[in-house]
């Protein structure tokens, strides 16, 4: 097989086969599931190599991973049966930038900083932020969405189009430049969130947005984590748009104080940014003022000044990190679930409750504007009882949400560890999902072992 590779890419520095290399990637970023080694891994460099690398692969039942930087948490990027794992390193190319048309085209292995980057040159950005420095790519594989889904939607919603390869080598493009489109079966949605399950992408058309003239950032504190979720509920019910509005609880800010040396105060916070017109923006705050107020806000601060927001979201960015690094001999076990608005609240409550009743530390934080949260607990994998603990509590967060029209992951994907709860979530639709990957992935080699059981 190593040599028929090298025929294909031709060039022995995007081969390896090194035991180093291949542990790189062999995990996600910083999730509980097993590292497995893919066989080798491969550097392509443009769609023509990518088609030859799938199809022959496809020849010989060869599986295939894509790989961005790792940065997923549900063990998508985990070649558990080895193969070949696809670095698109040497694919990170902005390929055209149609500002007056408001688009792009870029290569999966475009990270959203270098594209912002150079959005910014042109008054544009994209606004997908999913924490950390993603690749689009992978972004796209899982639907990513982050913090600015309150007011942008997903990662799905910014795609217009896209060109990608099958499991035979077959190279197909999707969408178009136009904002809309009525034409045919939606195959962008589709391959959006198939997690590489379905195709190999090679290019993607996005959306992008005129930069704000404004934004204000807030950090405002709460007495418990009900009326922190109260007081975002009634700001969307009051149809303000922020632009971003994220829960960090004390276990969080604890965890960014040590990790980021800043001085929080250690109690259930909202994050928040508001964008638009400057005096569009001032009504906002003063009307946000009135809601933080009836919800007890004990302390909020907020201003116009870009180091004060680049500090709040850094530190946002990095609660992962920071949780992880306060527990540094454990992997992070992270839930997902998104529930409807009016739940949250209640479904916050019950998480916490749950953790204590389980004696599990961890933390709470999440994209609260839509509804989506997450439960992050350390957790000793050589401890079977801690690994037991972590697993229930889990699958009773998951419940709770799905028995209230909530979905078992809102932004990381199924993977490996959302697997047994999709066909309680979607019912017989999970057997026409098993035909859709039959019918383009026959001989199973894309990303194999993920999504379903």
């Amino acid at each position: 097989m190593l040599e028929d590779l090298m025929k294909i890419i031709r060039d022995p520095k995007r081969i390896s086969t090194s035991v180093a290399i291949r542990q790189q990637h062999s995990q996600d970023l910083t999730s509980y599931h097993a590292q497995h080694l893919p066989d080798v891994v491969l550097y392509p460099r443009d769609k023509e190599e990518l088609r030859e690398i799938v199809a022959y692969a496809n020849r010989i039942g060869c599986p295939i991973v894509p790989f961005g930087l790792g940065t997923s948490v549900e063990g998508q990027v985990v070649p558990i049966q080895g193969g070949i794992s696809l670095d698109f390193t040497h694919m990170s190319r902005i390929l055209e930038i149609r500002e007056e048309d408001f688009a792009v085209r870029v290569e999966p292995g475009v990270t959203r900083v270098q594209l912002n980057q150079e959005l910014k040159k042109y008054g544009l950005f994209f606004p997908i932020d999913p924490g950390v420095d993603a690749t689009l790519g992978g972004m796209a594989a899982t639907n990513a969405s982050g913090c600015s889904a309150v007011r942008y939607g997903t990662t799905r919603e910014q795609i217009l189009g896209m060109e990608a390869i099958l499991a035979d080598g077959s190279l197909i493009h999707t969408g178009s430049l136009a904002k809309k489109s009525s034409a045919g079966y939606n195959l962008t949605h589709l391959l959006t969130g198939s997690e590489g399950t379905l195709a190999v992408f090679t290019e993607l058309t996005l959306r992008v947005y005129g930069l704000p003239e404004a934004f204000l950032y807030a950090k405002v504190v709460f007495p418990d984590l009900q009326k922190a979720c109260k007081a975002a509920n009634r700001m969307l019910y009051r149809s303000i748009q922020p632009s971003k509005i994220e829960l960090v609880d004390e276990y969080t800010i604890q965890a960014i104080n040590s990790y980021k040396q800043t001085k929080y105060e250690a109690k259930p916070t909202l994050f928040l940014e508001l964008s638009g017109w400057k005096s569009t923006v001032l009504d906002e705050w003063d009307r946000v003022k009135e809601i933080i107020q009836d919800e007890s806000a004990s302390e909020w601060n907020y201003t116009f000044d870009e180091e004060f927001g680049d500090q709040l979201w850094d530190a946002r960015r990095h609660a992962a990190l920071a949780i992880a690094a306060s527990a540094p001999e454990k992997k992070l076990m992270t839930t997902d679930v998104c529930v409807p608005l009016s739940i949250l609240p209640e479904a916050v409550i019950f998480a916490r409750g749950v953790m204590q009743a389980e004696d599990l530390q961890g933390a709470i934080l999440g994209h609260i504007g839509d509804g989506n949260y997450h439960a992050v607990f350390p957790i000793d994998m050589s401890l079977p009882e801690e690994v037991a603990k972590a697993e229930k509590v889990n699958e009773l967060i998951v419940r709770f949400a799905l028995e209230r029209g909530g979905t078992c992951t809102g932004e990381h994907g199924v993977g490996l560890g959302k697997k047994s709860y999709l066909t309680e979530e979607h019912g017989d639709a999970v057997l026409w999902m098993k035909k859709i990957k039959e019918v383009l992935d026959p001989n199973n080699i894309l990303n194999p072992g993920k999504i379903f059981q």
